[in-house]
C-alpha cells in the first residue's frame, strides 16, 4: 500500500530492563541537543509520530529531555540491528522534534509522541555522556518561489489526493490535511512521511534541501506507488467480474490475460501483427520469401498468446524482417584511394597489395561478375585479418569477422531447424545481420581450424557458401528460404593449407603471406607498433623516444617469429616500464636505447648459435617450415662402435625417417667417390638426431641436410657455418623441389645465415622471396647431391660455382 501506519515506528527490537524516573540529571550545555537514534522510521518536519522506546540509553535521554522540557533530535540508524549505536552509526541529517507526550506504563514499556519541527545536521558529538548528545546546525526551509515550483506543488497535491482515494479505507482527515496544506515544502514532507517506501528512500528525501528537487523526487515515488495500486485495483476488479463456475485453470488464464493487457501484451496483438506486416513490406524481400513470411504471420495471428509455438514464430519473423534483403547502393571503388589505404595500413607486402588492387579493379569494372574467393595463408601476426579490414575500407563496405576456429558442427554454418528449442541461424547469416548489408566484406577467420564431429562436417557446408555458382541461393536451415550470398565479398584466412579439404581449397585463390624480414619488422615497428603502444600505455610522443637501434635489438634478441605480435608485446613491456617513471615524475622525458633494454626485458632470449652447432663434423643446418613460419633446423649425426645400423631420434615422423634412411643408402652407394671406407658401415652404428625432441617433425625436405650431416661425419669435414639447406633427395642422387621456400629463406636471413642451398627446381619461387632477403643471401641451386657436397663442405670447390646466383 502507498501510506504507512504512523503507529508502528518501532525503534526497539526488544524489551530492555525497566528504568525508573529517578535517572540522575547531567549538566548539558545550552547549545547541546539530546540525540535519539531510531530504527526504520524517519520523522519529517510538521508530522506527529508515536514511538516505543526500550533501550536504557534512549529511556534516560527521553526522561532528561522531559524533565528539562528540552527538544530532542531524531536520527535514523544505518543498521537497524545495532542495539548500541554510536556516532558513526547514524545519518548526519535528522529532525528536531518537540515531545508532545511521554508515558511510562506499569508493565515497563515507554511510549513517546513527538512532532517534527525542522531539519538539523550534526556538527559534532559531546564526549563522556551517558547517552548521545550533539551540537547541531539548523537547516532552514527554503522559501523559493517560482512558477515551476507552483506547478510541481499543484501536481503533487493532485497525486496525493489520488493516492488517498485509491486506498481501501482512506481517513477523511487525511484528505482534509492534504487540501489545507499551504506550502510546497510541507506537502512534500507530508507525502514522504506517509508514503509506503523504504526508510533509506525517506532519509534521502529528508536530506534533500532543495525544494524543487525534493518535490520532484517525492512526485516520482508517489507516481510509482499510484501506478502499482491502480494496476492492482484494476486486476482485482476485472478478475472478479470474469469469475464464474469454471475450473481453476480458466480462472488462472483469465488473471494472466488481465495482467498481459495491463502490460500492453493483450489487446496489442493486433497492433503487433500490423507492425510485423509493415516490417515485412519494408524489408523488400524476394516475392517467394515475402509470401512465405506472410504465411507465417497469418499462423502467428491465429495462435493464442499462451501457445508455445507463438514465441517461436515471432522470433522467426523478427529474423526474417531484420535481415538486409535489399541490396544497398554500392559506392564506386576508387583504385587510387584503395592503394593509399593499403599503403597506410601495411608496410611491404607489395605483391599482396598488387593482387588486392587487381581484385578491386576487376570488381569495379565487372560489379556483377563472380569474383574469386581470396584466402590469405601465412603464419600468425603477418596482417591477414587487417588486410581484410583494409579491403572493406577501400570498397567502403561494412566489415564483419566470422571465426571458424573450433567449429565442428555443420549446423553452426547452416543453422538449426526451427523445431529445436533455442534454434538460431548459422554464423554466416548471423554475420550478415550484424553487418547490416548484403554486400558486406566477410572475413572467414581461421578456416583451417574447422573440425569434424558426429554432427557433420562444417567444411562441406562451406562448399556452398564459397561457390559463386551456388551461393546465390544459399539455404539456411533456420530460415528455410534461399538467401543470396553472391554479393558478399568473402575473404578467408589460414595458417596452413594442409588441413583444408581439397574441394574447399579449390574454391579459393590462395595468397601466401610469408614472414617479415628484420628490416621490414623495424619499419613496421617504427610506423605502426610504437604509436599504437604509446597510446595504449597513456604516453605521449614528447614524453618518450625509442631509437632504431633499440628496436633492432628487440627484434633480433627478444623475438623469433614470422609476424610482429611478439614484437608488439615486447615494445609494450618497454613502454610500461617507461610509464612508471613518467607517472612518478610527470615532467620526465625517457630515451630508450639498446643499452638499457637488458634492465627492462632481461637478457636476450635468442642468440645466434649456428656457428657453435656447425663447428664439429656431423652437424648440418636445415630449413623447416611450420604453421607459424619458417625456422632453421639442426641435423646432428654421430658414430659409435657397433655392428652397423641406423638410429633415429627426435620425434621424427614416418616421412622424415624414410628421408634419413634414403640419405644413409645414398651415402653408402657413393662411399668410394666421397672417400669413405665402406667397412665403416659394418663396424659402426650411426645415430641421427634432430634437437628439440619434444616437438614432432615430419616431411621430406630435410633429405639434403641429413645427407650432408652423414657425409660430414664420415669424411670428418665440417659444414660451413654460414650455410643452410633444404631439399628432398632421391636414391639416384637428385635433389627434388619442396614447399615453403619463401618462409624458409626469410627464416634463414633472420637467423644470420648468409648462404642457402635450394633445389634447382625451386627457381620458380625466387621471385616470391622478399627483396631484403635476396640482398642478404647467396643462393646455391642444387641439381644433385654432388652440388651440395661441393658447396657445403669447408675447403670444397668446383661444382657449386656454376650453379650459384648472387641476388
Amino acid at each position: 500500500m502507498i501510506l504507512g501506519d504512523s503507529n508502528s515506528a518501532g525503534t526497539s527490537g526488544h524489551t530492555a530492563p525497566r528504568t525508573g524516573n529517578g535517572t540522575p540529571n547531567i549538566a548539558l550545555p545550552s547549545d547541546a541537543l539530546i540525540v535519539l537514534p531510531v530504527r526504520k522510521v524517519v520523522l519529517f518536519p510538521g508530522l506527529i509520530l508515536p514511538l516505543s522506546i526500550g533501550r536504557d540509553k534512549s529511556i534516560a535521554a527521553v526522561q532528561q529531555a522531559v524533565r528539562e522540557e528540552r527538544q530532542i533530535g531524531l536520527f535514523l540508524q544505518r543498521d537497524a540491528d545495532n542495539n548500541d549505536p554510536g556516532p558513526d552509526d547514524l545519518y548526519r541529517i535528522g529532525t528536531l522534534a518537540n515531545i508532545v507526550r511521554y508515558l511510562a506504563t506499569p508493565d515497563g514499556n515507554h511510549h513517546l509522541v513527538v512532532q517534527g519541527v525542522q531539519r538539523i545536521r550534526i556538527e559534532d558529538f559531546l564526549p563522556a555522556t551517558p547517552f548521545l548528545v550533539a551540537r547541531v546546525v539548523h537547516i532552514p526551509e527554503p522559501d523559493t518561489k517560482s512558477t515551476e515550483i507552483e506547478a510541481r506543488f499543484r501536481n503533487l497535491k493532485s497525486q496525493a489526493l489520488e493516492a488517498v482515494q485509491l486506498l481501501p479505507q482512506s481517513p477523511p482527515e487525511l484528505v482534509t490535511a492534504i487540501e489545507n496544506t499551504a506550502t510546497p515544502a510541507a506537502l512534500a514532507d507530508m507525502a514522504a512521511g506517509y508514503m509506503d517506501i523504504t526508510p533509506e528512500d525517506k532519509q534521502a528525501i529528508l536530506e534533500t534541501v532543495d525544494l524543487s528537487t525534493r518535490i520532484e523526487r517525492v512526485s516520482t515515488l508517489l507516481a510509482e506507488r499510484i501506478e502499482v495500486m491502480r494496476i492492482a485495483q484494476e486486476i482485482g476488479r476485472q478478475t472478479k467480474a470474469a469469475f464464474d463456475d469454471r475450473q481453476r485453470e480458466a480462472v488462472l488464464r483469465e488473471q494472466m490475460a488481465t495482467i498481459q493487457r495491463q502490460l500492453g501484451e493483450g489487446d496489442g496483438k493486433s497492433q503487433e501483427v500490423a507492425e510485423l506486416s509493415e516490417a515485412i513490406t519494408k524489408a523488400q524481400m524476394p516475392d517467394d520469401v515475402e509470401k512465405h513470411a506472410r504465411k507465417e504471420l497469418s499462423r502467428y495471428q491465429r495462435l493464442p498468446e499462451a501457445a508455445g509455438e507463438a514465441g517461436m514464430i515471432r522470433t522467426y519473423l523478427d529474423w526474417l524482417t531484420e535481415l538486409p534483403w535489399a541490396l544497398p547502393e554500392e559506392k564506386p571503388i576508387d583504385i587510387a584511394a584503395a592503394r593509399r589505404i593499403l599503403d597506410e595500413d601495411h608496410f611491404g607486402l607489395e605483391k599482396i597489395k598488387t593482387r588486392i588492387i587487381e581484385y578491386l579493379a576487376v570488381r569495379k569494372l565487372a560489379p556483377q561478375g563472380k569474383a574469386p574467393i581470396l584466402c590469405f595463408a601465412g603464419p600468425p601476426g603477418v596482417g591477414k585479418t587487417s588486410l581484410g579490414q583494409s579491403i572493406a575500407r577501400a570498397m567502403q563496405r561494412p566489415f564483419v569477422r566470422v571465426s571458424l576456429g573450433g567449429v565442428h558442427d555443420e549446423a553452426e554454418i547452416r543453422g538449426h531447424r526451427r523445431t529445436y528449442v533455442g534454434a538460431l541461424p548459422g554464423i554466416i547469416i548471423q554475420g550478415i545481420k550484424r553487418a547490416g548489408a548484403r554486400n558486406c566484406v566477410m572475413m572467414l577467420d581461421e578456416i583451417d581450424k574447422m573440425g569434424r564431429g558426429i554432427q557433420g562436417d562444417p567444411s562441406a557446408a562451406m562448399l556452398e557458401v564459397l561457390d559463386p555458382e551456388q551461393n546465390s541461393t544459399f539455404r539456411d536451415n533456420y530460415l528455410g528460404v534461399p538467401f543470396d550470398l553472391s554479393r558478399v565479398v568473402f575473404i578467408a584466412t589460414a595458417n596452413m593449407l594442409d588441413t583444408i579439404p581439397g574441394p574447399l581449397r579449390d574454391r579459393m585463390e590462395i595468397i601466401s603471406l610469408a614472414g617479415y624480414t628484420e628490416s621490414e619488422k623495424l619499419q613496421i615497428a617504427r610506423r605502426y607498433l610504437v604509436n599504437r603502444q604509446l597510446e595504449a600505455n597513456g604516453l605521449k610522443p614528447g614524453q618518450v623516444t625509442i631509437d632504431d637501434a633499440a628496436l633492432a635489438a628487440i627484434i633480433h634478441g627478444y623475438t623469433r617469429e614470422a609476424g610482429v605480435r611478439g614484437l608488439e608485446r615486447e615494445v609494450g613491456k618497454v613502454f610500461r616500464n617507461t610509464a612508471v617513471k613518467i607517472a612518478e615524475d610527470s615532467n620526465a622525458h625517457v630515451d630508450i636505447t639498446s643499452a638499457g633494454l637488458t634492465d627492462i626485458l632481461g637478457a636476450p632470449h635468442f642468440e645466434n648459435e649456428v656457428a657453435m652447432r656447425t663447428s664439429v663434423p656431423g652437424v648440418a643446418t636445415g630449413l623447416a617450415w611450420t604453421p607459424v613460419g619458417g625456422d632453421i633446423l639442426f641435423i646432428e649425426a654421430s658414430r659409435s662402435p657397433g655392428k652397423g645400423g641406423l638410429i633415429l631420434t627426435g620425434q621424427l615422423g614416418d616421412v622424415m625417417r624414410e628421408s634419413a634412411q634414403a640419405a644413409m643408402t645414398l651415402v653408402k652407394n657413393r662411399a668410394e667417390s666421397l672417400g669413405i671406407d665402406p667397412a665403416v658401415f659394418e663396424k659402426s652404428e650411426i645415430h641421427v638426431h634432430v634437437p628439440a625432441g619434444a616437438t614432432p617433425k615430419d616431411g621430406p625436405s630435410a633429405g639434403v641436410a641429413m645427407f650432408m650431416a652423414l657425409v660430414s661425419l664420415l669424411t670428418n669435414r665440417t659444414i660451413r657455418n654460414d650455410t643452410a639447406m633444404t631439399g628432398e633427395i632421391s636414391l639416384r642422387g637428385l635433389v627434388l623441389p619442396v614447399g615453403g621456400i619463401k618462409e624458409k629463406v626469410v627464416a634463414a636471413a633472420a637467423a644470420g645465415i648468409t648462404r642457402v642451398m635450394l633445389p634447382a627446381r625451386n627457381r620458380r619461387d625466387f621471385d616470391d622471396i622478399p627483396q631484403d632477403a635476396r640482398d642478404r643471401l647467396e643462393f646455391i641451386w642444387l641439381e644433385r647431391v654432388d652440388d651440395a657436397v661441393a658447396g657445403a663442405l669447408d675447403n670444397s670447390q668446383g661444382a657449386a660455382a656454376a650453379n650459384t646466383i648472387v641476388a
